[in-house]
Formats: structure tokens, sequence, C-alpha cells
């Protein structure tokens, strides 16, 4: 690190993708070197060291955390069926448990539908727990329902709101004043993000309007700095109070989906309680990445050297920064970059191939719809998204594809094992059945019937 010059990297990058702000963080060997760029918002006041940006899904891990707590404490077991703590949320819960919350394998929907509707979670979890499709167990889809229903869990164990927890349980020990951008208001205030228009060369402010039901999914503003004293709790590091035990800590960040016929394809290479697990050149990392409303946030960790790296942004160009970064710490060789976890399932697949037959069609998770349309020359398209690049494998990339694509979205088809029912008995990428489902970054959907 020392031969880096963090400010000036990350000064260098932010303005070549038109980010307002940002904050990186690095620790190693012990030592945190902190940088910060830019304004909170065009003419505002600079980003600080102290300036808090939206998280985003990064709040996930606190969620996570402050459940696994409750499982140190013995109120409730990573493998426990809900319909104990939970009997409100009928015969469903029998077949939930908080360690397929926390890993997005409870077959829930991607998104909390109709949260902004409900008086409470629990009101919202009444009505909504229940599956996305039958029969597809077990199988990873990224899930902010389930994350809003660990939320639920956690205040019916404490008798504590989401945000008392997360901040006297969590935060306060390791002296973190939290900002929201669903909640009470704190003593800090969360900067605004921006959304970047290239061809007009300006960033507009994008006003954050996260329900107070999904708080427990994406509710959280911190600063990089925050972030990474979070990831070094969950290294063990004896500076900081020992929330959780070392058999926890160690049990979040083991990959859950290991052997899986449907893993986390395009947004991990396997994923824990809470954590997303990356691979890369033998080393395993743990971390999480965050989008809101015009932010983007990214946190990795490394359990056998204690290296972590943490990235806020306020626009929503900051995941090519964050791409950059990592490049760039590699090139640089200063221990921190290649190895640092970050899922490229697109980087090697070779040149396109024409869209596999079979595909186009309607595919739903809950309320939320993928329609995969074709020009009649094989080029595929997802609605409301843009052009499917295809490769060997049923692979794909929606947006521009690598080398230049640096925010491109990686997805896959899965087919039906020969035989197979659109259900279950999926053969994978390999071909020989019918086309059953599309994931794109990490959600599931089921392919609908013609009709539909």
């Amino acid at each position: 690190m020392d031969r880096l010059d963090l400010p000036g990297l990350l000064a260098e990058l932010s303005r070549g993708h038109r980010v307002p702000g940002a904050q990186l963080a690095v620790h190693r060997d012990g030592r945190t070197t902190t940088a910060e760029y830019g304004v909170q918002t065009p003419g505002g006041p600079p980003v600080t060291a102290g300036t808090a940006f939206p998280l985003g899904s990064l709040t996930k891990p606190f969620t996570a955390t402050l459940a696994a707590m409750l499982a140190d404490d013995g109120d409730v077991g990573f493998g426990t069926p809900l319909a104990g703590p939970l009997p409100e949320l009928g015969p469903y819960a029998a077949d939930l448990t908080l360690g397929r919350l926390l890993s997005h394998t409870a077959g829930l929907a991607a998104n909390a539908e109709d949260a902004d509707r409900a008086p409470s979670r629990r009101a919202w979890a009444e009505g909504h727990c229940g599956p996305a499709w039958p029969g597809i167990v077990p199988a990873f889809s990224y899930s902010n329902a389930g994350y809003v229903l660990a939320g639920h869990l956690i205040e019916s164990v404490t008798g504590m709101t989401w945000w008392e927890a997360v901040e006297d349980l969590l935060l306060a020990p390791l002296e973190i004043t939290p900002a929201y951008v669903a909640g009470p208001p704190t003593a800090r205030r969360a900067v605004t993000g921006h959304s970047v228009h290239p061809s007009r060369d300006v960033a507009v402010a994008v006003a954050d309007e996260e329900s107070p039901v999904e708080a427990p999914d994406g509710a959280l503003a911190l600063s990089a700095a925050d972030l990474v004293t979070f990831a070094r709790l969950h290294l063990g590091d004896p500076s900081l109070p020992a929330l959780l035990g070392a058999d926890t800590l160690l049990r979040m960040r083991v990959d859950r989906l290991a052997g899986a016929a449907i893993g986390p394809y395009g947004m991990a290479d396997g994923w824990g309680l809470g954590w997303a697990i990356h691979r890369r050149d033998g080393v395993e990392w743990f971390g999480h990445d965050g989008t809101g409303e015009g932010t983007s946030c990214h946190l990795r960790a490394d359990p056998v050297s204690g290296t972590v790296v943490a990235l806020t942004t306020n626009a929503n160009t900051g995941l090519a920064v964050w791409r950059d970064l990592v490049d760039r710490l590699a090139a640089a060789g200063a221990g921190v970059g290649v190895e640092v976890g970050d899922h490229r399932p697109l980087a090697a697949l070779g040149p396109p191939v024409p869209g596999p037959p079979g595909c186009a069609g309607a595919y739903a998770n809950g309320a939320a719809r993928f329609e995969v349309a074709e020009d009649g020359a094989g080029r595929l398209s997802l609605r409301s998204t843009g052009a499917i690049t295809c490769f060997p494998g049923l692979v794909f990339a929606v947006g521009e594809p690598p080398p230049h694509g640096r925010t491109a979205h990686a997805g896959r088809f899965i087919a039906d094992a020969p035989g197979g029912n659109g259900f279950g008995g999926f053969g994978g990428n390999g071909g020989g059945g019918r086309i059953g489902l599309i994931q794109v970054t990490g959600r599931l959907a089921r392919r609908l019937p013609p009709e539909s």
C-alpha cells in the first residue's frame, strides 16, 4: 500500500467515470489507509472520511450479523424451522430456516412485493410468505424478501425495531453512528445518489425512496472506513469487541452452495450466511456489493491475510470505478487486486455466438417478469434492459459486453434435463432439454407458458 497513491488513484478513476464523490479504505498489515474524492453533490460540501454513503444491499451482511448474534445466544438456530419463532407465517414456515434466508436459498421472491403499502414488517410477512416458484430447491436466487423476513425475525426475538437492534447491538459496540435512507433520523445524514448521463456530461441527483419495511435489505448508510471496521469484526480482529463466536464467524463465510445445481452465477462464486464468496487465483475472499438509487458500494475481505478493501461512491457508474480499481491494484503489485474477489464470469468466454433457439419468452420470479425477445435473425434482447450477447454454454451478457462493457450484467439460460417439466431436474448449461429458467444477476425466474 505504501507504494500506491490511493487519493490520486481514487480521483483519477472517479473523474474518469464522472462520479461526483467517493471514498476508498484499505486495511492491510494492521493499518487502515483512507482516501476521499469530490463532493457530496455538485456544488455541495466535500466528501470527508466520515461522509455516510447509502449502502443499498450492502446492508444485508449487517442484518445477517444481527441474526447470527441471535443464533450465537441460542435464541434461534440456523437450521431450525421458523414455524416455531414465527408461527404467524403459516405452513410455509415449516420449510424455512434462518440459514436458507441468509443464503438466498429459501425460494422466496426476488423483490419484497407491496412492501411500500404494508404498515409493518410483521404485516408484510404474514401476507407474503410463500414460494416464488415450486420445486427448485436447493437453488440460489437472490432475494430482498428473504432479508425483510430476517428483519422481522430479529424484531420478534429481540422486541426491538430493526433500527434499534442494528444500532444498539451491532454498531454502537463498534463505535459507528449510522445514517439511514429509510427510518428514524440520526446525528448523521446520508449523501444523495446521482445518475450519470455521459452524453451530456452531467450527474443528476436521484432521490432514494426505500420503503421502511425493506430497511433490513437496504437502508443503511455508512462510510468506507466503517465498512472496513465491520469486516474486521468478521475477521476476528482482537482490537474490536467479540460480538460473535469464532465458530459462527467461520460458519458465516463458508460456501453453502457448494455442489448445488444452481449457484449464484452473475453475482459470486459461492454464498455463505450473508456473505458472497469470491474465488480468484486460488484465493477466497468474502464480501458484498450494494447498489442504491444512484450509488454503488463494495466490500471485500481476505480471511487469510486480513486485508480489507472498501469503496463507496455516489453515482450509478461506481461499479465501473470498482472494477477498474481492482485491476489497478493488481497491476501495481500491491498484494491487493488480482486476488480480490470480483466475480467476472464473462471475462474469458471467447467470441459471441448466435442466440440459442427456444430462449425467447416470458420468465417470472414472483411478480417480477423477464421478457426475452428475438428479432428473427437470432439476436436476443431483455426487455427494458438491453441487448443480449450470447456465449457458449447458454450464458450471456446484458448491455455492452466485454472487453468494453465495464458494467454489463451476466446471466444464463438453464435447460431442463431431458424429460424435465420446468420445475426441477435441471441439466445445467449443457443443453439437452427445454429452456426452463433464466438467471440474471443471481435472480432466478421460471419460464411461463406462452399464453401467460
